[in-house]
């Protein structure tokens, strides 16, 4: 078959489907923005960057820029029809950012595939979750909706879809639902595991870690408070008061990915890591920014405690990538992680906003490693049953596809 990927950021969720499909003889091609710069493991065309649009209103720019982004990769795809010959029996795109909002009307006969990964609610999810942002009265709750037009415009399209967890499929209406496939991206168990012999090496010191030492993780694309970073950081000063041997590494960029930025032009990072600098050793706190991803694999390794928050929102790769390195995971009792963390079972719930417990449980798996030795081997355990790349994720997801045009 012909199998068209579209992402503009891609291979973002389809690195190892896109290549897996090559290698059973598709023939495989990725469409992407022009400004993507990442390795691509399948050939790829490009559509042009889509002009910074003018309006005024803020319930409408957010379809204006998906539907602009939207012409522009259907402009791409007109292109590979009528200079190229090029029409695919299956397109699977991700429906976030509009790129596959009017590629049926250049390819009507192609099947249609959406990355379904969550639709805005304005009740029980990321909008009203915490008391810190939530903003009261109708407006809100209509910018919200506003904001959910163009995913309900892809999956009415869509032939079928994908989410990677029960909890982002259950965030579409139930109407659409029925179209949705519940498959992982998958985690590379192979890659990402247990090793004692790990060193996390602090960049411009000469400062290292061992497997085991008195490390507590945290890592997020961004640091800001749809990954608890606030709450993190508000425990913190208690769990290095309690275990002086003990250091904090911070992965995360200083901006935003997902919420708003802060009114103030301080980031998210300096805004709360001010809140608690006074009562910090901060040559015991290390932030190291965007890392590759051999030092994030080693961080987990290494770490003794990883610390994951979240709101009700998107579940990271990281959570489940700590799980199958074998760190003890202590997470944000949300519902996303409640599908794959079960309290004293394979790691620890503490309740998102609960400052005391959380430092409470940080300093427990600080000071007794022995004890978590069982919850840190189920955690990998599950992860390897459930969501491991081989065995669990990858053959579903080669069989969504391959289905789609039959």
């Amino acid at each position: 078959m012909k199998i068209l990927f579209v992402h503009q950021n891609f291979p973002g969720q389809f690195p190892h489907l896109a290549p897996a499909l090559a290698a059973r003889g598709h023939q495989v091609l990725a469409l992407t923005a022009e400004t993507n710069g990442r390795k691509s493991p399948v050939r790829v065309v490009k559509y042009r960057k889509p002009e910074p649009i003018k309006i005024s209103s803020p319930l409408t720019r957010m379809y204006a820029e998906s539907a602009e982004r939207g012409a522009r990769a259907a402009l791409a795809a007109q292109q590979l029809r009528d200079e190229h010959g090029y029409v695919p029996d299956v397109i699977f795109g991700h429906s976030g950012w509009g790129e596959t909002l009017f590629l049926k009307e250049v390819w009507p006969e192609a099947r249609l595939l959406i990355y379904a990964e969550l639709m805005y609610q304005t009740e029980g999810l990321d909008t009203d979750f915490d008391p810190e942002f939530r903003r009261d009265g109708v407006a809100p709750r209509i910018s919200t909706t506003a904001r959910a037009a163009h995913l309900v415009q892809a999956m009415v399209q869509a032939d079928a879809a994908l989410s990677p967890t029960e909890f982002q499929a259950a965030t579409f209406p139930t109407e659409l639902r029925a179209k949705i496939r519940v498959i992982h991206d998958g985690i590379d168990t192979k890659v990402v595991r247990p090793n004692p012999e790990a060193i996390l090496q602090i960049p411009n010191t000469t400062l290292s870690f061992r497997a085991g030492d008195e490390v507590v993780s945290f890592v997020n694309r961004s640091l800001e408070p749809y990954r608890g970073y606030h709450s993190f950081m508000r425990a913190l000063p208690a769990v290095l008061a309690a275990r002086p041997c003990a250091h904090a590494v911070i992965v995360g960029e200083e901006g935003q990915s997902y919420g708003a930025a802060p009114k103030d032009g301080i980031s998210w990072k300096q805004r709360y890591l001010d809140e608690v600098r006074d009562q910090l050793d901060l040559s015991r706190v290390h932030f190291l920014g965007r890392v590759p991803y051999a030092t994030y694999l080693s961080l987990l390794q290494v770490t003794r405690v990883h610390a994951y928050l979240t709101y009700p929102f998107v579940l990271s790769w990281s959570c489940l990538e700590a799980l199958a390195a074998g760190a003890l995971v202590v997470a944000s009792d949300t519902a996303p992680v409640r599908e794959v963390i079960t309290d004293g079972v394979n790691g620890r719930l503490v309740d998102f906003f609960d400052i005391p417990t959380w430092s409470a449980a940080l300093t427990e798996a600080l000071a007794n490693p022995a004890a978590t030795a069982p919850l840190r081997a189920a955690a990998r355990q599950g992860v390897i049953a459930r969501y491991d790349l081989a065995t669990a994720c990858l053959p579903r997801l080669i069989d969504f596809v391959e289905n789609a045009a039959r």
